[in-house]
């Protein structure tokens, strides 16, 4: 279990933190491990090389740090937005 969690909307192009492209997470371990997550559209969370490649200047988007509680609303205004179950990826 991770023993920090960081969100970071996905915006760019017109898009703003309460309508991001994406959200991406950074899970960090006391053991000084991290992963980093992308939100499906399926509503499950995986690997995604966003937030190493934003710190990198290699992302076409920028990450805005958000609250857990700002995630749960973008994680809402997705669920609005694809349906209470997502949509496949290919959708």
């Amino acid at each position: 279990m991770p023993d920090k969690i960081t969100y970071y909307a996905i915006v760019g192009s017109g898009r703003t933190a309460e309508d991001p492209f994406g959200l991406v997470r950074r899970l960090e371990f006391d053991d000084g491990g991290l992963t980093d997550e992308g939100l499906r559209r399926d509503f499950s969370w995986k690997f995604s090389p966003a937030i190493a490649e934003w710190e990198h200047g290699s992302f076409p988007y920028d990450l805005v740090e958000v609250s857990h509680k700002q995630a749960g609303e973008i994680i809402k205004h997705f669920r609005e937005k694809w349906g209470p179950f997502g949509q496949a990826a290919d959708s």
